[in-house]
């Protein structure tokens, strides 16, 4: 106890000589916040194949045969070919547990896209046919905006006029006023798409144009904002 009476002590006469050898002028720190929202319209979404089988090469097979189902489904549905990418392909030999003992069961392949859809109206029939063509999964579909520079932009925008507005009402409360704008330092934000998860598993019969709502994406802008008083 009595070392943090030392350290607090200490940290009292830093303090408080700090404020002595002050010589720039009295300066004001405030943080200001702007949320702005909008529709998306985009999506990406990712499409999974799979194929199991007693043998390493007839799972790759069967599986490289419904992965080219569902990117030729993609290519007749006019998708550019830059909106699909591979996010991961994997072969793994499977096992069951019996009595302790581990047999192996077969290999599975499994390969991950994914697509980008820049008209939301074909959303919801390009995962029905995605599914029909051969797709074992449909998940992770994230909605977002094409013009989100311009609107981060903008939320910046807002949050410095929020960060000077409540300076100039906290210096006119201690009955000053706020005289330039020493330093702006801009808080990242991490909002990225806005995420919805969709079931594993479909199956091929179930496979229609699925109704799917966007709803809105809100793009929030922070900064710290460090201004001088008279």
């Amino acid at each position: 106890m009595r070392t943090m009476g030392w350290l607090l002590l200490l940290a009292g006469w830093l303090g408080t000589a700090r404020a002595e050898n002050w010589t720039g002028p009295p300066v004001l720190v405030t943080t200001g916040t702007a949320e702005v929202r909008a529709e998306p319209d985009r999506a990406t979404v990712h499409l999974t194949t799979e194929a199991r089988a007693q043998a390493a090469r007839a799972a790759q097979q069967d599986e490289a045969k419904a992965m080219t189902a569902v990117q030729k489904m993609l290519a007749e549905a006019q998708v550019p070919k830059d909106a699909v990418r591979t996010l991961s392909y994997d072969l793994q030999l499977e096992f069951d547990y019996v009595a302790g003992k581990q047999t192996p069961r077969g290999y599975v392949a499994r390969h991950v896209i994914e697509v980008r859809v820049d008209d939301l109206a074909r959303l919801g029939d390009l995962v029905g046919k995605a599914v029909e063509s051969g797709a074992a999964s449909v998940s992770g579909i994230q909605f977002d905006v094409k013009a989100r520079d311009r609107l981060e932009r903008e939320a910046l925008r807002q949050a410095v006029e929020d960060a000077r507005a409540r300076a100039d009402a906290a210096a006119a409360g201690a009955g000053t006023a706020v005289t330039g704008v020493i330093r702006i330092e801009e808080q990242r934000q991490m909002d990225g798409p806005r995420p919805m998860m969709m079931a594993r598993g479909m199956a091929a019969e179930s496979a229609v144009a699925t109704p799917i709502a966007a709803g809105e994406i809100t793009i929030r802008g922070a900064v710290t904002l460090t201004s001088s008083l008279k």
